[in-house]
């Protein structure tokens, strides 16, 4: 059993009770927190192994008293070692990963996180900026213009101006159940048994971006949350890019370099999947630093403007392509999970004033 969870038990029993409220957790939620610790831990390991030195034990500490004293329960603490190892300090006002997604996420967003798994209704829902061609969703293909498609007249459509498509399915996520056709690997049969999703064109990005890779579209990532006002603040960024001899950018392979949300301009380093980092994009050579991304602030006030339109999901995180005249398309958005370890270890904290520390007393 993992430490975090094994720091609660009590007096022999086998229940395992969390400090968080001292409610019970519920298996689905011993599995959430024992990966979460599993995959900080691992983290930590491979930053130490790339850095040559151990976490200092008092910053192991200072997690470990943030953790419990500020956030309610020690075994959010794995997080904050990652997060520290990256920084090479402690910071006050770092949200956890698994403190974002089982505390504040569940209260700021509640019921409203459902909708952005659907996407055949991104574009109807926000009116613009979505490529989107085609939907396909119980059984009928609608065209941007909302009228019926004839399943024989799909292919048709579809490369009518465009040489490649992506199709996505509702439940795509990390880059899975992302495909990519062509006229002649495209198959109507294919979409039907795949499930509900949208058809968008393959974009042609800003050249800048074709310096990482020409292969791939580059998706830049932009974390909007709305505070209490109801104004819109765009909190943290990171670019994500893929490698080579990928033909979308990837969860396993991509690389993701943080972006300073005031400027548009790139760190000195990106991180891998198992948060190794480098200077430069391993296959082209392009280094990071100091570079800036274009047409950076249009794509902010684009996606302060959406989430505006839909301010009861109080945190999105957006996905957009910035094309070749620096105007920005949104890929795609999510309000259920949008990951923030990057950005908290690389930029954060990003999210303070907004009193996400304090939601775990709602527990009590």
């Amino acid at each position: 059993m993992p430490r975090g969870l094994k720091s609660v038990l009590s007096g022999g029993r086998r229940r395992i009770l969390r400090t968080l409220g001292r409610n019970p957790l519920s298996a689905a939620d011993e599995r959430f927190y024992a990966r979460h610790e599993r995959d900080a831990d691992r983290f930590l390991s491979n930053i130490e192994q790339e850095q040559g030195a151990r976490l200092h034990p008092d910053i192991r500490r200072l997690c470990s008293e943030y953790a419990r004293d500020v956030l309610g329960w020690e075994g959010f603490a794995p997080w904050l070692r990652t997060y520290s190892a990256v920084a090479r300090e402690f910071r006050e006002g770092w949200i956890p990963e698994s403190y974002y997604a089982k505390v504040v996420l569940p209260v700021i967003n509640k019921d409203m996180r459902q909708i952005s798994d659907l996407r055949v209704i991104e574009a109807v829902l926000f009116g613009i900026l979505f490529p989107d061609i085609l939907r396909y969703a119980n059984g009928l293909f609608v065209s941007s213009s909302h009228e019926i498609v004839p399943s024989e007249g799909v292919a048709e459509l579809l490369f009518q101006q465009n040489e490649r498509v992506v199709f996505k399915l509702h439940t795509s996520r990390f880059s899975r159940g992302v495909m990519v056709y062509t006229k002649e690997n495209f198959s109507v049969d294919e979409i039907i048994r795949a499930g509900n999703g949208v058809f968008q064109p393959y974009l042609r990005q800003h050249p800048f971006f074709d310096s990482f890779t020409a292969n791939s579209v580059a998706t830049l990532r932009l974390a909007t949350v709305v505070d209490d006002q109801g104004e819109v603040s765009c909190r943290a960024s990171y670019l994500r890019v893929a490698r080579e001899s990928d033909p979308i950018v990837i969860a396993d392979t991509s690389l993701r370099i943080p972006v300073d949300v005031r400027t548009g301009q790139l760190h000195n380093k990106g991180y891998d999947s198992a948060f190794f980092s480098a200077t430069q994009h391993p296959d082209s050579g392009f280094t990071f630093g100091g570079a800036t991304i274009p047409g950076f602030a249009k794509s902010v006030e684009a996606v302060r403007g959406l989430h505006k339109k839909l301010p009861f999901c109080h945190s999105i995180g957006w996905d957009v392509c910035i094309t070749q005249n620096e105007e920005p398309q949104i890929m795609e958005w999510n309000a259920k999970h949008n990951l923030i370890k990057v950005s908290e270890a690389a930029s954060g904290p990003c999210f303070t004033g907004l009193g996400w520390e304090n939601m775990w007393k709602g527990a009590i």
